[in-house]
Formats: C-alpha cells, sequence, structure tokens
C-alpha cells in the first residue's frame, strides 16, 4: 500500500465517523498482526517442543541469539582456528579459546536489548529463569560439543580436555550470573573474557606455561566452586518475588 492509498483509506475512515462503541479496533488490529507475523515453527522447534513438553519454551529456545545459524558459524570459526594452531605450535589453544567463546555465548543467551523475542517470553507461562536455565544449557552443550570434537581433531589430551572444561564452567556462570544481575550482555562477556583472561595470564605468570590454566589440577575444585557461586546468584537474581501472581 502507497502513502496515497493509505492517505485516502484514513479521509475514507473519517467520513464514515467513529467506530461502534462495541467494537475494540486496537483488539482486531493485535490479532491480524498476530496472524501476519505469526511463524509457523520449523522441525527443529517442533522437536523441541515434543522434549520439552512447552511449544512455549521451544519458540524461546529456537529464538536463542547465541544459537542463530551466524553465531554458531563464528564460534565453530574460532575454535577451528584454534586447533589449527595446536596443531602447528602444540599449545593448546582450543583449550584457552573454548571457555572464552562458550561464555560469549552464554552471556547473549537471554536479556532485554539482546533477545529479540524477550518481550514474548517474558509475557509467557513459562517463568524467565526456566527460559534462561534451558537456553543457557542448551548454549553450553553446543560449545562443550564443538571444543569436544576441535580437541579430539588437534589430539589435545583427556587431562588437558577435563582441564578446560572445569574452567569453561566457571567463566560462564561468571558471565552469565554478571549479565542476569547488571541486565546486559556485554557487560557478562566483558567480565567473564577479563576474568578468564587473567586467569591465563596469571598461570604463564607463576608457572611459565601459557596453558597452566588448564592444566593445574589443584584448580579444578576452586573452578567448581566457584561456579556453583555464581549459579546461586543467577538463581537469586531470576527469582519470583513474593506477592507476584
Amino acid at each position: 500500500m502507497t502513502s496515497d492509498d493509505a492517505m485516502g483509506a484514513d479521509r475514507a475512515a473519517a467520513q464514515r465517523g467513529p467506530a461502534p462503541p462495541d467494537v475494540d479496533l486496537d483488539r482486531v488490529w493485535v490479532a491480524v498482526a498476530g496472524e501476519v507475523w505469526r511463524r509457523r515453527p520449523g522441525p527443529v522447534e517442533r522437536l523441541a517442543g515434543r522434549l520439552l513438553s512447552s511449544p512455549g519454551l521451544a519458540r524461546a529456545l529456537v529464538t536463542t541469539p547465541s544459537l542463530l545459524l551466524a553465531w554458531v558459524l563464528a564460534a565453530g570459526v574460532v575454535l577451528l582456528a584454534g586447533m589449527l594452531a595446536t596443531l602447528g605450535t602444540g599449545t593448546p589453544y582450543v583449550a584457552l579459546l573454548a571457555p572464552a567463546v562458550a561464555a560469549a555465548g552464554i552471556a547473549y543467551a537471554y536479556g532485554p536489548g539482546i533477545d529479540p523475542a524477550w518481550e514474548l517470553s517474558s509475557s509467557a507461562a513459562v517463568s524467565d529463569r526456566m527460559v534462561l536455565l534451558v537456553r543457557a544449557l542448551a548454549v553450553f552443550g553446543l560449545n562443550t560439543a564443538f571444543g569436544l570434537a576441535a580437541s579430539a581433531a588437534s589430539g589435545v589430551a583427556a587431562a588437558v580436555t577435563l582441564g578446560w572444561l572445569l574452567p569453561m564452567t566457571a567463566v560462564c556462570a561468571l558471565a552469565l550470573a554478571t549479565a542476569t544481575v547488571a541486565r546486559s550482555a556485554n557487560v557478562g562477556v566483558a567480565a567473564g573474557a577479563a576474568s578468564w583472561a587473567i586467569t591465563v595470564l596469571a598461570g604463564q605468570a607463576l608457572t611459565g606455561q601459557i596453558s597452566a590454566a588448564v592444566t593445574t589440577s589443584v584448580l579444578w575444585l576452586p573452578y567448581l566452586a566457584f561456579a556453583g557461586c555464581c549459579a546461586a546468584i543467577v538463581l537469586y537474581s531470576t527469582r519470583i518475588p513474593r506477592g507476584t501472581p
């Protein structure tokens, strides 16, 4: 419809006079807009709906920003570059890159200004905490699979693989907690990336090896404890306030 057609329709509506009092035009147009913009679920969304037993939660999952194709390809390219660098130098760059990549994906999993379905998710019967939990687990699982595949292709030892899985859990938990409390994905990414960079540099300064942050077994328990504390912060910040129906 051109602008002239729209102006003509407005003039015709004005000549007809106001709408009958028993007709809610706003509600009619909301229904029309919902019909126009409705997207039929694809095979992935239908499968997620059956697994989660919730079509609304499945729609929230497939609209996760860090699970969109462009983001997944970018994460794969970064880990592929780390795999090639590992093959060429022997340094486990995959183990050093995987926590940072996963932390960025976790921070961008949910939040106002980032999630295109934020308003829809907030108004749905599914709680914000459940949406956040499902999305975070999906993003973490995908990045873990990418990291394991890259590690296997680059010949990284099993001990090193376990070494980066634990700090990845801690860094992801920190990024998620920061993004949730600050209500900003960018702040979460900055916190996760900065904390991991400091950890890697501190390990290198103490041992002289850049891979110390993922090969030192004495750090495994602190990683788990820190991840648990961050998870508690996420659960507390996403709680439903008392008195909320």
